[in-house]
């Protein structure tokens, strides 16, 4: 049986096509409902397929998860944090942007031994 936090893939397809051009940057802003499904879905995504404790993934104003299989954090601030913008997140999700380049880059923050996400990415490919 699924779990009420499991996605359906057609759903996840729909809302990261809805900001596809965008991210192309064919296209201007998507509307913040939009931003915030695409984000939300591929969070909860990752989540499923990356499930555990170990890592907090956050894509401010719209989501965070907590996932990756290892020392469960149960108080405060997570030791392995991750932190990036809602288009920076998605052109992860979607393979348009690699997690080196990303890192290297400065558009995601990731602190602690366990704060990489290079396995379990590209989440959809478009």
């Amino acid at each position: 049986m699924a779990s009420s936090r499991s996605v359906d893939p057609g759903q996840l397809r729909a809302a990261v096509l809805a900001v596809s051009a965008w991210l192309q940057g064919d296209a201007p802003d998507p509307a913040r409902p939009e931003l915030a499904a695409a984000v939300r879905l591929s969070l909860r995504t990752l989540a499923a397929d990356a499930p555990g404790r170990t890592v907090e993934v956050r894509v401010p104003p719209f989501a965070a998860v907590q996932c990756v299989d290892g020392p469960r954090h149960t108080r405060g601030t997570p030791p392995n944090v991750i932190e990036t913008d809602p288009r920076t997140w998605l052109e992860l999700a979607t393979g348009r942007l690699d997690w080196a380049t990303a890192v290297a880059d400065g558009r995601v923050s990731a602190s602690g031994t366990r704060a990489d996400l290079s396995h379990w990415l590209p989440l959809i490919r478009l």
